[in-house]
């Protein structure tokens, strides 16, 4: 027998901007080969709202791979949106909701990012389903997410209003209430994406416990470890990044490093906010070469090809999934000593971390000038991803969380309908 999942969330490609909309896409596929249902709920009042550009061009109820896609929308965005933030409740989209949950018949609900399509009062929907919460971000004890207080620095304690009004978006004073709290108290388990991110939900007070689990890529298409192919796409050594252009993505500290190594360059892919600020800086460094946003099929090139990915993020990320992408291509990483990485560059042996601009130039030095050195690391980094996050090693490891969460409420059938073997 097969279980009956729902995907509650915000984001969902097309109409996301993240790598948690793309674990919750990928997520959902796995669960279908694997010969559950899966219905994915979202809302694109959001996305409108905050987009810039085109507007993708999918019906509102589609087919992802086998994935049922529910896209909710309303005649005012913005006010729909608004109303969400401000009240932590599904207001406009609310009958919707409670509709399509009555009618799915779902074993199991699961919410991801639903900080924009309903808040804490989302958490009621799920009814007598099995319920969890995935942690793609900090939301849970951050109001803007991503614990960088005031648009400038790490954040080591609570300067909410304060903090809000830095980022110019108004305070939800349901915050300082309990509503949170009890709301997630329904919830069955709640899921932190690493180690590290799990500890700082509770340093910031959450009192409901976490399991971990990490993101995960789909499973190794070869037998053995991959090597790059066809032309390089750039015809000199370089090192990667692969993000959005944001001030806490860290490149502000890595493009001066290349004016110190002319031997190698630094191509940059994505787009942002802070890209403007990022070309300025680079400008009379002939090794620093933006590229825009890259197709996935053209990423991958660019992965397997570079010396190594640089991921020097300044704020708390509660995983990083580029990491595990150049692991799959067998490419190592050189990844900032903060947050999460330090737990995954260690788990893998598949990389080096730095602190200072130092260790940074140091790392880059002897990635490139040691061919034997970078090929240690790079079979350690593809061993990695196979053992650690390709898709048959995570998704039963999610199965077995919302396994034990049937069993503590008391519900066989639940347990039983999610105890299959992986394909």
């Amino acid at each position: 027998m097969s279980a009956r999942f729902l995907m509650l969330t915000t984001f969902y490609p097309p109409h996301a901007f993240g790598g948690d909309a793309l674990g919750i896409q990928r997520l959902s596929r796995a669960l279908v080969k694997q010969g559950h249902h899966v219905t994915v709920v979202h809302d694109t009042d959001a996305y409108k709202v905050l987009h810039t550009g085109a507007w993708p061009d999918v019906p509102a109820h589609d087919d992802d791979e086998g994935v049922e896609v529910i896209r909710l929308a309303t005649g005012n965005p913005m006010l729909s949106t608004l109303l969400t933030q401000q009240l932590g409740r599904p207001v406009m989209n609310g009958a919707k909701l409670r509709d399509i949950v009555a009618k799915g018949r779902y074993d199991v609900v699961n919410f991801h990012n639903v900080s924009l399509i309903g808040g804490p009062g989302l958490f009621q929907v799920a009814g007598g389903a099995l319920s969890a919460y995935m942690a793609h971000e900090h939301w849970l004890v951050c109001p803007m997410h991503v614990l960088w207080r005031h648009g400038r620095e790490l954040c080591t304690g609570r300067e909410c209003l304060k903090c809000s009004f830095s980022y110019k978006r108004p305070p939800q004073l349901w915050r300082y209430t309990g509503y949170l709290d009890r709301e997630l108290e329904q919830v069955d388990t709640v899921i932190a994406m690493s180690e590290f991110s799990r500890r700082k939900h509770a340093e910031f007070g959450l009192k409901k416990p976490m399991e971990v689990l990490p993101y995960f890529l789909p499973n190794p298409e070869n037998p053995g470890a991959p090597q790059p192919t066809g032309e390089s796409p750039h015809p000199r050594p370089y090192f990667f990044f692969a993000g959005r252009l944001e001030r806490i993505k860290g490149l502000d500290d890595v493009i001066p490093v290349f004016r110190d190594l002319p031997g190698a360059d630094l191509l940059v892919a994505g787009d942002g906010t802070h890209a403007a600020t990022l070309r300025q800086l680079a400008e009379g460094a002939p090794n620093v070469r933006f590229l825009g946003r890259i197709a996935p099929d053209e990423l991958r090139r660019y992965y397997e090809h570079a010396v190594a990915l640089i991921v020097p993020s300044e704020c708390f990320e509660t995983f990083g999934i580029v990491l595990i992408e150049a692991f799959r291509q067998g490419t190592p990483v050189i990844a900032r000593r903060l947050g999460p990485f330090p737990e995954i560059v260690e788990a893998s042996g598949g990389g080096e971390l730095f602190t200072t601009r130092e260790e940074l130039l140091a790392a880059m030095a002897r990635l490139s000038g040691d061919a034997a050195y970078r090929e240690k690391l790079a079979r350690s980094a593809y061993r990695a991803y196979v053992e650690r996050w390709s898709e048959r090693v995570v998704v039963p490891q999610y199965l077995e969380i919302l396994k034990r969460a049937a069993v503590r409420r008391g519900d066989a059938r639940t347990a039983g309908l999610l105890t299959q073997e992986a394909v």
